[in-house]
């Protein structure tokens, strides 16, 4: 068992500004380590990170967001487990693959970026993050669940504040109490909404969910509000960083984002390969549920464990040169990128796997399309070198570009 001393603290300034050389540091001589200011045990390696996610024995839980997330967002479906979780899960996941999203939100998804894009593209400038990355999968959520996007501002506020809550590893008080109150000024906005929905039901996901039954259980005021916040949270800031981060990357590297421009089918690879190398969520927490034997050591039962996903993503024993941005590597399976069978950790794993990937997927692969039509000659702005921001969820805060206006 190692201890922090060994290496740069999680919660330190220089850690935040780059945690990759502590990732390797860890992996390489703390792949089990003892973090007192966490009360958790930090496991950095792929084959750990993938075990806990995967968990077939029930050694791990998702109790941790009893506290995580609860305060925030009221008891949502990661924090359930056996056949109340399978039921949950099944309830909301078909709006997020197949028909569904192919037939009635991809539409949305288009016409959205599209909206977006329209009011920079004349312009000969932009900043990625602030103009489109930040606001694209926001105003997205909100159609699909039929809100008004008007209230976008809001919307961002919340989000910004749920996830600042959850990545406050050092205790910030402030950061806490934000948080608490964004929940009952969610729940204000949207309970009456909620109820409004189940009395005049429409096409939209809000309705789907009121509405949704499976063998007689169906999902109380509560449950769909709880949902709601969870999914503008997690698809917000995450798709957003998503966003951001595959087009610093291929801002980075010409000749790929040259490549991706030339055969849009390797959009997906470029997606996938951002996912493992600058993923937009570093670390996911578990709860021990019995004594676990992992790299480096023994965590007792009832313990936090800290999943860090952009250590494992860059594990040398997983990934040929895996501080080496590259779409065409091999040891990176695109086909099954956005599915449970993925080999990166960027969605986590097993029961909990995202369930909005297949979603994500659509809005980054509509995004970048869309915003290689719009603006050709993309270029970073002179002399600008964009700088990853956040612990717990990371991406760049401004990514500003320069490209040749189009008039027509």
């Amino acid at each position: 068992m190692s201890t922090a001393q060994q290496v740069t603290d999680i919660l330190s300034p220089e850690f935040a500004a780059d945690p990759y050389p502590a990732y390797r540091v860890m992996r390489d001589s703390a792949p089990l380590l003892w973090h007192e200011a966490t009360r958790s045990y930090i496991v950095s390696r792929y084959e750990d990170v993938e075990r806990v996610f995967k968990d077939k024995d029930d050694q791990f839980t998702t109790g941790n967001y009893d506290w995580q997330l609860e305060p925030v967002h009221g008891r949502t479906i990661l924090q359930l487990s056996g056949r109340e979780h399978a039921v949950r899960r099944a309830l909301v996941a078909p709006a997020f693959r197949g028909s569904d999203l192919r037939e009635k939100f991809l539409p949305l998804i288009e016409r959205n970026s599209r909206e977006l894009i329209d009011a920079f593209r004349h312009t000969g400038s932009a900043d990625l993050v602030t103009d489109y990355a930040t606001r694209f999968p926001v105003n997205v959520i909100a159609d699909m669940l039929g809100l008004d996007k008007t209230d976008h501002p809001r919307f961002h506020r919340w989000y910004t504040s749920v996830i600042a809550f959850l990545g406050n590893l050092s205790g910030d008080p402030e950061v806490a109490a934000a948080g608490e109150r964004t929940r009952v000024e969610f729940a204000e906005y949207m309970l009456p909404v909620i109820r409004r929905r189940r009395e005049n039901p429409g096409d939209d996901l809000l309705s789907t969910l009121c509405a949704a039954e499976i063998d007689g259980v169906s999902m109380s005021d509560e449950d769909v509000k709880a949902f709601c916040s969870l999914l503008l949270a997690a698809g917000g800031e995450t798709t957003d960083k998503a966003i951001a981060g595959i087009f610093a990357n291929l801002l980075l590297h010409p000749e790929q984002l040259a490549a991706v421009r030339e055969d849009r089918g390797l959009i997906p690879a470029a997606f996938a390969e951002t996912l493992r190398y600058t993923p937009p969520v570093h670390m996911i927490m578990r709860q021990s549920a019995t004594e676990v034997t992992l790299s480096g050591g023994t965590v007792p039962a009832g313990a936090t464990v800290t999943c860090l996903i952009g250590a494992a993503n860059r594990d040398e024993s997983r990934y040929r040169d895996p501080d080496r941005f590259d779409v065409f590597r091999d040891d990176l399976t695109t086909t099954t990128a956005f599915s449970a069978a993925a080999d990166h950790l960027a969605f986590a794993l097993g029961r909990h796997f995202c369930v909005g990937a297949l979603l994500a997927k659509a809005e980054v692969e509509t995004g970048v399309n869309q915003l290689l039509d719009a603006l050709p000659d993309l270029r970073l702005a002179e002399g600008f070198d964009p700088v990853e921001k956040g612990v717990f969820t990371r991406g760049p805060q401004s990514l500003p570009v320069r490209f040749t206006p189009v008039t027509d």
